[in-house]
């Protein structure tokens, strides 16, 4: 379809935007004639942050693609599911017992949390009557809730809290080089993910549909959870929460492309580089040369199209 390279065009100009928005000052003039200043600040700052909210984007979009398949419900995704405030908790629990641990181990352990939090969250769909496909968010918004005020007196006995307001809200800002690579790690799980596709669509099924198919369920769903949970991780603590993205692009793509994964997870990558693209920039150039961090742009945004949804397939239901 032609929508695919269209969608790449749209991001490769939502990139170039991005390079040139900012407190400081850069032109393409600037960049043309090899000044040092300009050329440290792009290199330094400006591809940093781009690559970081294109990988971002990509990433956190198919990962919530996956939980939905796994859940078997439109409105499952990292941030109303427990999964994000969980690998919060970990990032916490790491820096209290072990401060000085490096990037790596930090994530492994956020990941551990985030995994454990998705197993109890769906673990607790199994134990709770479902009536209607919105008690699952619901489900995972207490949960995530009860996680997060967890985290929360945790972080407020330890002297955390503007720590713990870091990993809660997602902000670009100080993404540096040397300090963002650590995502080019959830890419490599997104493509796992996409050669996976056929799986996790069988799975979506349910577990009879897949084991007919010769499908081993458990091990597919335990894979899954494990991209889920080490890719929110990875943007947790490099980035920060950024709410709603799993769920808002995947329903948009399906619109358009169905429930098929191996045909729609390019597309769900490609509208979700964007759609951080521009909840970036907006939030830069709102209150210019002030910045709003991305997780609130986001938020806002995100929240709004979450009612949409709700609103759209409640009026279907009834």
């Amino acid at each position: 379809m032609r929508l695919l390279p269209i969608s790449a065009l749209f991001v490769l100009a939502l990139a170039a935007t991005s390079l040139l928005i900012g407190a400081g000052g850069l032109s393409p003039a600037e960049l043309l004639a090899g000044g040092d200043e300009g050329r440290l600040l792009l290199l330094a700052s400006r591809l940093p942050r781009t690559f970081a909210l294109i990988l971002t984007g990509a990433s956190m979009a198919v990962a919530g693609m996956i939980m939905q398949l796994i859940a078997r419900n439109r409105f499952a995704e990292p941030s109303t599911a427990g999964t994000v405030e969980s690998a919060g908790l970990g990032m916490l629990t790491v820096t209290l017992l072990a401060p000085g641990a490096p990037i790596l181990l930090r994530m492994l352990v956020a990941s551990a949390f985030a995994l454990a939090g998705t197993c109890l969250f769906l673990a607790l769909l199994r134990r709770v009557p479902l009536r209607s496909p919105l008690v699952v968010p619901l489900v995972g918004l207490i949960l995530g809730g009860v996680v997060s005020a967890i985290s929360s007196f945790i972080a407020y006995r330890y002297d955390l809290l503007q720590s713990l307001g870091a990993w809660t809200t997602g902000d670009f800002s100080a993404v540096l080089r040397g300090r963002y690579e650590m995502l080019w790690l959830a890419l490599a799980l997104t493509g796992l993910a996409c050669v996976a596709a056929n799986r996790f669509t069988a799975a979506g099924m349910g577990r009879d549909f897949a084991t007919n198919l010769g499908i081993d369920y458990r091990r597919v769903v335990a894979f899954g959870l494990s991209i889920v949970a080490m890719v929110t991780a990875l943007v947790v603590a490099t980035i920060g929460m950024i709410p709603f993205l799993g769920l808002i692009v995947p329903n948009i793509v399906s619109l358009i492309m169905g429930d098929n994964m191996r045909r729609s997870v390019p597309y769900v990558a490609l509208f979700g580089a964007p759609f951080v693209l521009a909840c970036d920039i907006l939030g830069r150039v709102l209150r210019y040369p002030f910045e709003i961090p991305v997780g609130t742009v986001m938020g806002v945004l995100g929240s709004g199209i979450f009612l949409f949804l709700l609103l759209r397939r409640g009026a279907r239901a009834g």
